[in-house]
């Protein structure tokens, strides 16, 4: 959010700036896999502190290119350099998982947890975004994302007690982790789980402005937020109940149903309920989701293997925002609230992953 504003801003292109953040994902896409593999064999610290670093590297040539006036092709180079994020999410759930390895409630409880934090990250952090860039300068929104990075990371590296112990890699744990069927199953169920969120993004921004509400996009992007937030905390306290596969096909179903009343949606009132409802599949699907990864992959390979269905997840976000955006214009003109025909399909299509995949959620 702060790359494309800051660009669109300062060089009056949203198609440069767009095409600058896809860019960014997809090295990304490339770099996190090979940052967790790394983080497997060597340690979280020893690597998540320089790639934090080599990240603040590239974003600062980003932003000095950017204020500078470097030449377009510039802020393609500087992705290079800011595409080497470390996933604190995936190191943090394999803390969790080594210290709760014998206590599957306490680990259910923390990765609901860990769920709940992403959905307030993903809430707040656009909003932000917006801010700093608008309000400030436009390069303060990278600039204060820079620094969060780096400073989290450091924080989160000088925790030594809790970090796993790096495994020795024989056998089993020395293949890659998408040799794991279920692993697959769970990555192409993310894909199109994190179409469903990109276009269901563009949706409400399209369907909230042609509702004649176009402020209110974001309170109603954080009510879907909210309601994840809720279901999340709710999910985490109660018992665990039934297989972990069984729990992710239901909470995939649930997010394909929940997508259909936005359909006939015909008020910014009647929005914002659906969209809290629809909220609230979201973060106990995606915590068994990674519930998943973490029975079926073998702990010398976890940090890997969360990183590659995360990565998955990203993929299908800016998939799914470019497929959003091109519905909405096709749709122009149709029922306001068509714009939600992309996320509907996406949701469709996570279901029919989970489903065609379930016997391999069983047998890992």
């Amino acid at each position: 959010m702060s790359t494309v504003v800051m660009i669109a801003t300062t060089r009056d292109s949203y198609a440069l700036a767009g095409a600058v953040s896809a860019t960014g994902v997809a090295l990304t896409a490339i770099m996190s896999p090979l940052l967790g593999r790394w983080v497997d064999r060597h340690g979280q610290a020893r690597v998540a502190v320089p790639a934090a670093l080599v990240f603040a590297a590239g974003a600062t040539a980003m932003l000095l290119s950017v204020r500078y006036g470097a030449p377009d092709w510039a802020l393609f180079v500087c992705c290079a350099g800011s595409s080497a994020v470390p996933s604190l999410g995936a190191m943090t759930r394999a803390r969790w998982t080594e210290l709760y390895r014998d206590d599957a409630a306490s680990r259910h409880t923390a990765g609901s947890f860990e769920q709940v934090l992403d959905e307030l990250c993903f809430m707040l952090g656009p909003v932000l975004a917006m801010l700093l860039c608008t309000t400030a300068f436009p390069e303060a929104g990278l600039l204060t994302a820079t620094v969060l990075l780096v400073a989290g990371t450091l924080l989160f590296a000088a925790q030594r007690r809790t970090e796993p112990p790096v495994h020795a890699r024989i056998g089993e744990g020395a293949r890659s982790p998408l040799h794991n069927p279920g692993l697959r199953v769970v990555l192409v169920t993310f894909l199109a789980t994190g179409a469903l969120f990109g276009s269901m993004e563009v949706a409400t921004i399209a369907t909230v402005d042609a509702l004649g509400g176009g402020s209110a996009s974001s309170a109603l992007l954080a009510l879907q937020a909210a309601g994840s937030c809720v279901a999340g905390l709710i999910f985490g306290a109660v018992p665990v109940r039934g297989t972990a596969p069984m729990r992710f096909v239901a909470g995939v179903a649930a997010m394909a149903v929940a997508v259909l009343p936005l359909l006939a949606a015909d008020g910014l009132g009647t929005l914002a309920v659906l969209l809290f409802v629809a909220g609230m599949a979201t973060a106990p699907t995606m915590a068994t989701g990674m519930t998943l990864v973490q029975d079926v992959v073998p702990a010398a390979r976890l940090n890997e293997g969360m990183t590659t269905v995360f990565t998955g997840l990203l993929i299908g976000i800016s998939a799914g925002a470019a497929a959003g955006g091109w519905t909405v214009d096709r749709l122009d003109g149709a029922a306001v609230s068509y714009a939600y025909a992309a996320p509907a399909a996406a949701g469709l299509l996570a279901l029919i992953a989970a489903l065609a995949g379930r016997r391999r959620l069983h047998l890992g």
